[in-house]
C-alpha cells in the first residue's frame, strides 16, 4: 500500500468545505487512525473564487469534476455535490470505472441508483462509502454493515430529517401553526427556500430506502416506499396526541414482514414512554431491531457541515486503511430483488379525528360504520359541547389494532357523512421496542 492516500473533493460547499479542513486540522490524529498519510490533492467547484475558510493553494482545480474523477492520481472521490443523476452520477460512475473509490454524502443518487453503482464497484474493485448520506454524523451504516452482522435485522426505525423533527418539535412546545413554524425554520436555516423534499417526507424516504437495503440485504427499492410528509399535521393534532400521551414524530420505518417488506415514511403517533419520542429539534435517531443484540437506538446530529464532514472523513479513513466492505453489507450479484409487503396488510392501532356539527345521532353513525368494517374503539374524547347550538366540535377516537385496508374504508365512509366540517384526520399509532 501506498504510504500517501490522494484526494479528490468533487463540491466545496458547506460540507465539501468541511471535510477538506477536518482533513488539514486532524492530519496527524487520521495518519495515526489509518496508517497512511491522508491528502487532498485536488478540488473542484464552479466558483474559484469564492472564500471557503482554506486555501486552495498548490491543489489541483477541475472547473469540470468528471475531468477529477479521471484524474489518474486520485486514490478516493469524494462527491459531494448533490442530485441522483447528472454530473454526480457522471462524476461517481467515471471515478468508480477509474478503479477508485468513491465517498458520498448523496443519498439521493445511492436510493436511486445506487444497485447499479454497486455493481460497477464490484466490477471494478473498489466501494462506496456513503455514511454521510444517512442521519449525518450517526454511524448507523457502520453499525448495520458492520456492527449488527451477526444479526438478522427485524425493524429500522428512523428520525431521519431535522427540518421536520425540529417544525414537530416547535409546533408542540409553542403551540403554534405549521407554515408559521416551516417559516421560521428557513430563517433559521434549517429549511430550504423550496422545502418540498424535507416538509413531504421525500429527504427521509430517501434515507429509508438506503437502510432498508443494508438491513435487509435487498436491492435499494425507493419507489416501494410509501412516503407522506408533516404539511397536514396541525396544532389540535400535538395537542390531542400530547392529551393521549403520544408525540408526533416524522418517522421512516422498514420492516420484514411474511408477505416482504414494509417500507413508509409518514408521521405517526409514538408513546411519550418510548425513546425515540424523546428526540427533539434538529435532531435525527435510528432505532435498529436485531434478533441477537435486541433494540439499539443511534441518536445526534443528522445534518450540517461539521456532523456530516465527520461522517464523511470516517469513511476516507476506513478506505485508507484497508477496511472496505461491498456497498450494501453483500456482493451486489447477492442482493435480492425486494418483494414489497402491501401496506394494504399494514396491522396496528390508528388515531382518527373528526370535526363535526354538534347534532344528535353523529357519533352513533360513525361507531356503527367503524363497526361495519371490523374497526373497534380503545377510547374516543370529545371535549363538552360546541359553544353554539349545531356548532363544530372535535372527537377522538383510537381504534384497536386493525389492518390499513379497514380503517382506510371506514373513513372513506366516514368522511361522506354531511356532518363532517373538514376531512377526517387519520394517522398510525406505532409502537416498538426501544
Amino acid at each position: 500500500m501506498k504510504d500517501v492516500v490522494k484526494i479528490g473533493v468533487a463540491g466545496l460547499g458547506t460540507v465539501g468545505a468541511g471535510t477538506v479542513k477536518l482533513l488539514s486540522e486532524h492530519r496527524d490524529i487520521l495518519t495515526d487512525r489509518s496508517g497512511r498519510q491522508i491528502v487532498v490533492t485536488a478540488v473542484s467547484a464552479r466558483d474559484r473564487t469564492r472564500d471557503r475558510g482554506f486555501s486552495t493553494e498548490g491543489l489541483t482545480w477541475y472547473d469540470d469534476a468528471r475531468d477529477l474523477a479521471a484524474d489518474k492520481e486520485i486514490d478516493i472521490l469524494v462527491e459531494l455535490i448533490g442530485g441522483s443523476d447528472g454530473i454526480a452520477y457522471d462524476v461517481c460512475k467515471t471515478a468508480l470505472e477509474n478503479g477508485k473509490h468513491v465517498v458520498t454524502a448523496n443519498k439521493a443518487l445511492i436510493a436511486l441508483k445506487g444497485a447499479e453503482l454497486a455493481q460497477i464497484a464490484d466490477n471494478n474493485n473498489v466501494t462506496i462509502a456513503y455514511e454521510a448520506a444517512v442521519a449525518g454524523g450517526i454511524p448507523v451504516v457502520k453499525a448495520l454493515r458492520e456492527g449488527l452482522a451477526g444479526n438478522a435485522i427485524s425493524r429500522v426505525t428512523g428520525i431521519l430529517n431535522g427540518t421536520c423533527n425540529f417544525i414537530l418539535t416547535t409546533m408542540r412546545e409553542q403551540g403554534r401553526d405549521f407554515a408559521d413554524v416551516l417559516a421560521e425554520a428557513q430563517q433559521l436555516g434549517y429549511a430550504e427556500s423550496d422545502p418540498t423534499f424535507d416538509v413531504d417526507g421525500i429527504d427521509a424516504a430517501h434515507k429509508l430506502a438506503i437502510l432498508a437495503s443494508l438491513a435487509f440485504g435487498v436491492e435499494v427499492d425507493f419507489d416501494a416506499v410509501a412516503v407522506d410528509g408533516i404539511r397536514s399535521v396541525s396544532a389540535l393534532d400535538i395537542q390531542l396526541a400530547e392529551e393521549l400521551g403520544y408525540r408526533i414524530k416524522l418517522l421512516g420505518i422498514a420492516k420484514q414482514t411474511a408477505e416482504g417488506i414494509e417500507q413508509r415514511v409518514s408521521p405517526v403517533m409514538v408513546d411519550r414512554a418510548t425513546q425515540i419520542s424523546k428526540v427533539e429539534g434538529v435532531f435525527n435517531a435510528v432505532a435498529l431491531e436485531g434478533d441477537y443484540v435486541g433494540p439499539v437506538v443511534l441518536q445526534g446530529r443528522g445534518a450540517g457541515e461539521r456532523p456530516t464532514a465527520s461522517a464523511v472523513v470516517a469513511d476516507i479513513v476506513d478506505i485508507a486503511a484497508g477496511r472496505t466492505a461491498p456497498v450494501f453489507g453483500v456482493p451486489a450479484e447477492r442482493l435480492r430483488k425486494n418483494v414489497r409487503a402491501s401496506l394494504e396488510k399494514h396491522v396496528g392501532a390508528y388515531y382518527l379525528r373528526l370535526m363535526v356539527w354538534d347534532r344528535p345521532g353523529v357519533m352513533a353513525k360513525v361507531t356503527a360504520t367503524l363497526a361495519q368494517h371490523g374497526v373497534s374503539m380503545a377510547s374516543m374524547i370529545q371535549h363538552g359541547r360546541a359553544e353554539t347550538e349545531g356548532g363544530v366540535v372535535p372527537v377522538v377516537i383510537v381504534a384497536h389494532e386493525t389492518t390499513e385496508a379497514a380503517m382506510a374504508g371506514a373513513v372513506e365512509d366516514i368522511a361522506a357523512f354531511e356532518s363532517n366540517s373538514q376531512p377526517p384526520v387519520l394517522m398510525r399509532i406505532e409502537s416498538f421496542a426501544s
